[in-house]
């Protein structure tokens, strides 16, 4: 690897070590990029589905996923009229939940007040529930081709590996500005497909740089977490059409305060009905619950 860090100056990269930036990772994607499915597209519908997919999910675990998920609704309107059981159904395996209900969310409000098109600004993008900063700009840059400027975790580990050896504690701020001064402006999409196959390649090949960013945070373990308890129970009810509380809390197997605790939660949150003492998934996405937006 070429010492990027040492072209370093006040004022950011110079243009020529820019240069010499792009070309070092393009040769690399040239030579190892990831041929993905919703690299193939040039839907936005279809890359909006990647984008919330891949929100804390393994690549590979979103690409046994995401053909499927798009037979089973292949366009937004499909998406939105969808009873939330089938979308839950077709979603199992991915985990973080949220992200489907948000999904069709999104898809009821891309139909009610967009004509069934994903908007290109990202200001308006970030305004739709599960949509943060990070997806909004890579929806701008895979869907529209925008020069924007984001981050990602992909993104944030090739900028620290390159300009902060040794360095702990580097912030987003720090990164940004390095992001914005090598973007290939004519070709964003390729170039940050270029950028997350080189930081996925270094968190294989050496020790993750992300460990380093100040954003660092370790994720819980998942056996035996208010995670997996949430999962087990959607997977409960999605076995059965119904089930009352006491045979719910029985099959999800764990403890039955902080089952009831969970099912309650969900309740409140829109994956839920509840009918007389049965219990089951929600038949709309419509009711209210927390976002779940990207860091």
């Amino acid at each position: 690897m070429e010492p990027f860090a040492e072209r370093l100056t006040a004022g950011g990269l110079t243009p020529a070590a820019a240069h010499r930036f792009r070309r070092h990772l393009y040769r690399f994607f040239h030579d190892q990029g990831r041929q993905l499915p919703w690299r193939a597209t040039p839907d936005p519908y279809h890359i909006l589905v990647s984008e919330i997919m891949l929100q804390q999910t393994r690549v590979e675990r979103v690409a046994l996923k995401y053909e499927p998920f798009l037979n089973a609704f292949p366009d937004v309107w499909s998406l939105a009229r969808a009873p939330l059981r089938d979308i839950m159904a077709a979603w199992q395996g991915l985990g973080y939940n949220r992200r489907a209900l948000a999904l069709q969310r999104i898809a009821r409000q891309l139909v009610a007040d967009f004509d069934g098109r994903l908007p290109a600004s990202v200001e308006t993008l970030r305004t739709f529930p599960g949509i943060g900063e990070a997806t909004a700009g890579a929806l701008a840059a895979f869907a529209f081709n925008q020069p924007v400027v984001f981050i990602e975790t992909n993104i944030r580990r090739v900028f620290i590996h390159c300009f902060f050896p040794g360095q702990s504690g580097v912030r987003d701020r720090e990164i940004l500005p390095l992001v914005d001064q090598t973007l290939d402006r004519k070709q964003p999409r390729p170039w940050y497909y270029a950028l997350m196959d080189y930081g996925s390649m270094l968190k294989r090949a050496a020790p993750n740089p992300n460990r380093r960013s100040a954003h660092h945070q370790r994720q819980a373990p998942f056996a035996d977490s208010d995670r997996q308890i949430r999962g087990l129970i959607l997977k409960a009810l999605l076995g059965s059409p119904a089930l009352s509380l006491e045979d719910l809390v029985k099959t999800v197997g764990k403890n039955p305060e902080r089952t009831t605790r969970l099912i309650h939660t969900l309740i409140k949150e829109g994956f839920l009905e509840q009918e007389g003492a049965h219990l089951r998934i929600a038949s709309s996405a419509q009711a209210p619950g927390t976002d779940f937006r990207d860091p």
